[in-house]
């Protein structure tokens, strides 16, 4: 596995979604470090991106958690870290914490895959989504720089086999922990790929979880407010920065 490393202090773990690389997590993230020191980014791709091969052996997402773990164990050692996902890159986030709950400083996720099998997620429609030029023009530009990119470099027949089952898609075991570190979720009112309202129910294994859904948002999140969502990421830092770990 690939993973890029950015600055210096703390360790924060950026996991993008099924099929995505560290490309999109970087645009987003950098700007709130801009001028803030005492964090260590490092933007993991997983197997099977930017232009890697899938790996044989990993024929479910506990192969693909098991690959993330060992990335973030060669590049950290036994330092303690925060850890961030996106879509199905907030499963692994959430696996990670279950298997040792005490090693995370902080927990954010955006756009949270929660449910594996599509066809029971909670999702909402998105007539309300203002289409202006604007915004068009925006996710357009996300797309050429980001989407499509990382879709023509990613093994899609490896991912596909793994994202076709339900079974296979999901962790083995619940993810569920109870985690009381600093926590940032942070959902599109008008996502129809991962929803909201599955994610609200994550509020009970997160007694400091910030939960935000914002208006105007798809699964792109965030294409028209990335002002307001970094200002999310940077209260999250703050809180994590505010804690006294041990």
């Amino acid at each position: 596995m690939f993973y890029e490393s950015f600055g210096s202090g703390r360790p924060i773990v950026f996991l993008p979604g099924w099929g995505g690389n560290n490309g999109e997590d970087q645009a987003i993230h950098e700007p709130v470090f801009a001028h803030r020191s005492g964090w260590r980014r490092i933007y993991v791709d997983p197997p099977g991106t930017n232009n890697r091969p899938g790996e044989p052996s990993i024929t479910d997402q506990d192969g693909m958690l098991d690959a993330i773990a060992q990335t973030i164990e060669d590049a950290l050692g036994e330092e303690d870290y925060a850890v961030a996902g996106t879509s199905a890159g907030g499963l692994h986030a959430r696996g990670l914490i279950k298997r040792d709950p005490a090693r995370v400083l902080g927990l954010l996720l955006r756009v949270p895959g929660v449910v594996a099998d599509r066809t029971l997620r909670t999702l909402p429609t998105d007539e309300h989504l203002d289409r202006s030029p604007e915004y068009v023009a925006a996710e357009q530009a996300k797309d050429e720089l980001y989407y499509d990119p990382a879709e023509r470099s990613a093994d899609l027949e490896f991912l596909g086999r793994i994202q076709a089952d339900p079974s296979t898609y999901a962790l083995r075991d619940d993810p569920a922990v109870r985690f009381t570190r600093p926590t940032l979720i942070v959902t599109g009112r008008q996502d129809t790929v991962t929803g909201y309202a599955d994610a609200w129910g994550l509020l009970d294994d997160y007694p400091t979880a910030t939960y935000a859904v914002l208006d105007q948002e798809d699964h792109g999140l965030p294409v028209r407010r990335p002002a307001l969502y970094q200002a999310l990421v940077a209260d999250w830092l703050d809180r994590m920065e505010a804690q006294k770990f041990g």
